[in-house]
């Protein structure tokens, strides 16, 4: 029996455990989202579970509301129940499905991405809700089973049904274990956008001793490369960094030493501020590569548009509820990749992400401190007291 069980530990942590031992690698909830619904179920929450995507990758979405007794914004809580595979299990000192207690740490596969965040989420509404039932607006909860995975059938399948109904979003936290040395040291409140391409450069294959018989694409892209990779894409601005472009696969080649390619194939991605634009930067690398009389195919996707939230009233509510948790002043930033927010953002005006310390997600032997686990719950409830009371 897991320690807290038997030691009077706090609601969140008896609730992650429960979570972490589901074995929810994504796209499976394996029960999380069930769990939740019927605890919120009794104190009066409207539970709706979509279920969406293919026979072989079923995803699971709760959308769970408490409508308030007056006037007032609706805040979301948004989080996913789904982890990523454990990885090579001799590397972990306890089984990643079972919650280990060590050294003041608790252990487990999502421990840190983010079931301690969907914990914290679900209790602070639940104590809320039991002491203002007749809040004001509407608190909602967001959970999705597909957010470590292609993210196609899972919060972005809830706001497409939210913006068919009309449902008007005013303020969201999403989850995201955004502290980096201690819990509340930083808030994301924007997010870079993700652009990527697949290049093939078209040569001729041949024989490396006739090269003037073959046209070797590796070579001719090779300026091209250069080039790209020393480019100023843009200078960033106040709130973002400048847009970066990088190289994430190459391949070229037979496999055979003799053999010139007919084909090099290369992956890259940018990260970039709302100072590019996804045609502004396609453009320019269309320019460059026909300045260097590529033959090419170039195919582009747009992972996620950059978005900002200004400081506002969900921003001061969330800073001065750290504050008085922690003693802790966050930063505000917008560095990293992409989460489930950027989905939010096109519904929501104001959308934020905070939860716990994120050295050890997607690692072996993920963690999250026990002693931070109580005031993230605390955090939350207090965001919900300033903003629906």
């Amino acid at each position: 029996m897991p320690e807290s069980q038997t030691s009077g530990a706090g609601a969140s942590l008896r609730l992650l455990e429960t979570l972490i031992a589901c074995r929810s690698v994504t796209p499976a909830d394996a029960g999380c989202q069930a769990l939740i619904a019927e605890r919120l179920s009794a104190l009066g929450f409207a539970c709706e579970s979509l279920v969406c995507g293919p026979a072989d990758f079923r995803v699971t979405n709760l959308w769970a509301t408490h409508v308030g007794s007056r006037p007032g914004p609706t805040v979301v809580l948004v989080g996913h129940t789904d982890v990523v595979p454990t990885g090579p299990l001799a590397g972990w000192h306890s089984d990643p499905f079972v919650p280990s207690h060590r050294d003041g740490r608790l252990y487990g596969r999502g421990a840190a991405d983010m079931k301690t965040s969907i914990a914290a989420m679900t209790v602070a509404a639940e104590t809320f809700v039991a002491a203002q039932p007749d809040h004001a607006g509407t608190l909602a909860l967001l959970f999705t089973s597909d957010e470590e995975g292609p993210a196609r059938d899972g919060t972005v399948r809830v706001v497409e049904m939210l913006k068919a109904r009309g449902q008007r979003l005013d303020c969201c936290i999403v989850g995201e274990p955004t502290s980096v040395d201690r819990l509340g040291d930083m808030v994301k409140n924007g997010r870079r956008g993700s652009l990527s391409g697949r290049l093939s450069v078209l040569g001729i294959q041949g024989h490396v001793a006739y090269p003037q018989l073959a046209r070797n694409p590796v070579h001719q892209m090779a300026a091209a490369l250069v080039e790209l990779a020393a480019t100023t894409w843009d200078a960033g601005n106040a709130h973002f960094p400048p847009t970066t472009w990088q190289v994430s696969n190459i391949h070229g080649g037979t496999g055979a030493l003799n053999v010139i390619p007919g084909e090099v194939l290369l992956d890259f991605n940018f990260r970039f501020c709302t100072e590019s634009t996804p045609a502004s930067l396609q453009a320019r690398v269309e320019a460059l590569l026909q300045r260097h009389g590529l033959d090419y195919r170039l195919d582009w996707t747009l992972g996620a548009s950059p978005f900002i939230t200004p400081l506002g009233s969900l921003s001061q509510a969330l800073s001065a509820a750290i504050e008085a948790e922690t003693g802790c002043v966050p930063l505000m930033s917008t560095t990293g990749g992409t989460s489930d927010a950027r989905f939010i953002a096109t519904v929501c005006p104001q959308v934020v992400e905070f939860g716990p310390v994120n050295a050890s997600i997607h690692q072996v032997n993920e963690h999250v401190a026990l002693a931070d686990i109580e005031p993230l719950t605390a955090i939350y409830r207090r965001c919900l007291v300033t903003l629906l009371t």
